[in-house]
């Protein structure tokens, strides 16, 4: 992948999801991932992650955004289930107790593990880029049409 060190904002129309989707970066991490209707007014449109996320969403390939660093700013437990969620592959899912079994030091059957992961998807702030969307019986942090969309992409 490119340089990406820019920092910024980076927007663009995705006609599969029929919306905006936009990226913060700074010090070649991203902060954010949302995806608005309309974008920033300085949102700029060229930049490479924007790119892997377009073929991605045209479902050229698969996504591998192994080479995209997420700056995870949640607190240490939430970013362990987060970290497991980016280990879910491709056209794979699991549902909210199978993510607690995965992450280290959580219980599937302790009800305040289950509030954790059910949190840690809500507030995630790179949809996509830690694909929520695979957690079938979770909230995801992208809006419920988007999460269908990426669902459906990937045969979920």
């Amino acid at each position: 992948m490119e340089d990406v060190t820019d920092a910024g904002i980076y927007a663009r129309e995705s006609p599969y999801l029929e919306r905006f989707v936009q990226i913060g970066v700074a010090s070649g991490r991203v902060l954010r991932v949302t995806f608005p209707d309309t974008p920033d007014e300085d949102a700029e449109t060229e930049h490479p992650i924007l790119e892997e996320i377009d073929d991605y969403l045209s479902g050229l390939e698969e996504p591998d955004f192994s080479d995209v660093t997420v700056a995870l700013t949640v607190p240490t437990d939430q970013r362990k289930v987060l970290e497991q969620v980016e280990a879910i592959p491709y056209g794979e899912g699991t549902d909210v107790a199978g993510l607690a079994r995965m992450t280290p030091g959580l219980d599937p059957d302790e009800q305040e593990d289950i509030t954790l992961v059910r949190t840690a998807l809500a507030e995630n702030p790179a949809p996509i880029l830690i694909p929520d969307h695979r957690v079938r019986d979770g909230p995801s942090a992208a809006p419920p049409s988007v999460e269908q969309k990426l669902r459906s992409l990937e045969e979920l």
